[in-house]
């Protein structure tokens, strides 16, 4: 076993377990998945996976989905109806949408310029 000067065993001494470094404190990640009555408890990704896995998660961020969804395109309704356009009817894409009206925008400052 290698012993460094600063006190920490060398990377190269494989004797030590993965859950303690050099100081004898636990790592990161043994803290992380640290025992609990011999059951290993999951890590925090592994949490969040399984939360993210419930069917109740699911549904509720479905639903959140949907809302924003729907302001979005209210939003893109909205200004839509700001724009001239020949016919005035006239379907357009969102990308249209943002196109026409940078192009608007900048129409109308050029004639507060003038």
């Amino acid at each position: 076993m290698d012993f460094l000067p600063c006190g920490m065993y060398s990377m190269a001494d494989s004797t030590l377990p993965d859950s303690v470094d050099g100081h004898g404190s636990l790592t990161k990640k043994s803290r992380e998945k640290s025992t609990v009555t011999g059951m290993a408890t999951l890590t925090r990704e592994e949490r969040r996976r399984r939360r993210r896995a419930t069917q109740k998660y699911r549904m509720a961020h479905a639903t959140r989905e949907r809302v924003r969804v729907e302001a979005f395109n209210v939003a893109f309704g909205e200004l839509r109806k700001l724009l001239p356009t020949i016919p005035p009817d006239k379907k357009l894409s969102k990308i249209e949408i943002l196109r026409l009206a940078i192009c608007y925008i900048m129409y109308l400052n050029q004639f507060l310029e003038t």
